[in-house]
């Protein structure tokens, strides 16, 4: 089949079957284009809960489709591929934070949404990278363990310096290995270029940045912004995005590696399977830990 004729069958098969198909950002075009929401990881599983599908497809990874699942428990979720992973949700389990828990049990405990369902369960509050800033602020505790990811965390805590964070050694692989070395290249290679960054990568990496947001914020800065040329410090699929949706600026990967092998696991074909029955992984969660979790999130909204 050609790529235009697996598309149609999806679009086809989608309608027919009841189901809304959602997209993360690092998702290629072609999957794209048949999505019914499109965007980072919470926000797609807000987008979820509002729709009356009873079945919706998470192409992203497996933590992005459990958010789903918790925010619409009457739901059908599917994860498109059931290898696509995150290593930074699966650094950290429920009893390590249990066990931290212990040696600070004065500490509020923040949880990057990049975590799984069950590590949840033992955190006080989600955040995403876009709402991590003003949910630690609102926090009446000063005292703030902030998990997993390292880099994200010293970011904010930067911003915070009238509260007290605790970090450990986790984050996103693909992020982290970014290095300043490559910053300076390519901002001297780009000398008219902004530099656009995840808060995922290292402080030495982030002080360059122009600006520093999530993925669809970085993309949203691009779309009002004056500049004509960006670098852009997060996943390349957005550059690609950013090509097709903004033709009259240039984008240069900040490194040719940052790639997410994960989101790169889900293929078109994947979706079509999925969409006929036959393919994809049923998320399913303990009604204790699903509601664990879901505590958490709520508590992000609240403050968020």
């Amino acid at each position: 089949m050609a790529l235009k004729d697996v598309q149609n069958e999806i679009i086809r098969l989608k309608k027919e079957n009841d189901i809304c198909i959602l997209a993360h950002c690092y998702q290629s075009p072609d999957i794209l284009e048949v999505a019914d929401f499109v965007g980072d990881s919470f926000a797609l599983s807000v987008s979820a809960s509002k729709v009356t599908n009873k079945t919706v497809i998470m192409c992203g990874v497996r933590f992005m489709a459990e958010t789903v699942k918790i925010l619409s428990p009457d739901k059908k979720v599917i994860l498109a591929n059931p290898t696509a992973g995150c290593p930074m949700a699966e650094m950290m389990d429920k009893e390590l934070i249990e066990q931290v828990k212990q040696q600070y049990p004065d500490y509020t405990v923040v949880a990057y949404v990049n975590t799984t369902s069950e590590l949840k369960t033992v955190c006080d509050v989600c955040v995403t990278s876009s709402s991590a800033y003003k949910i630690c602020k609102k926090l009446e505790n000063d005292k703030i363990l902030f998990i997993p990811d390292k880099n994200l965390g010293s970011y904010i805590a930067q911003q915070l310096p009238e509260k007290d964070f605790k970090l450990l050694s986790g984050g996103c692989p693909t992020h982290a290995k970014i290095n300043e070395r490559e910053v300076l290249k390519a901002k001297q290679e780009h000398p008219n270029a902004q530099f656009l960054v995840h808060p995922e990568c290292v402080p030495d990496v982030v002080k360059h940045a122009d600006y520093v947001g999530s993925t669809t914020g970085i993309m949203d800065y691009v779309k009002n912004s004056d500049c004509k040329e960006f670098i852009i410090g997060t996943e390349n699929s957005i550059v690609q995005h950013l090509q097709l949706e903004c033709p009259d600026k240039m984008f240069y990967p900040l490194s040719k590696d940052l790639v997410c092998h994960n989101m790169k696991a889900t293929t078109i074909v994947d979706v079509l399977n999925c969409v006929k029955g036959i393919g994809g992984e049923e998320i399913e969660l303990d009604e204790d830990i699903r509601l664990g979790a879901k505590r958490c999130i709520d508590k992000m909204i609240e403050l968020g």
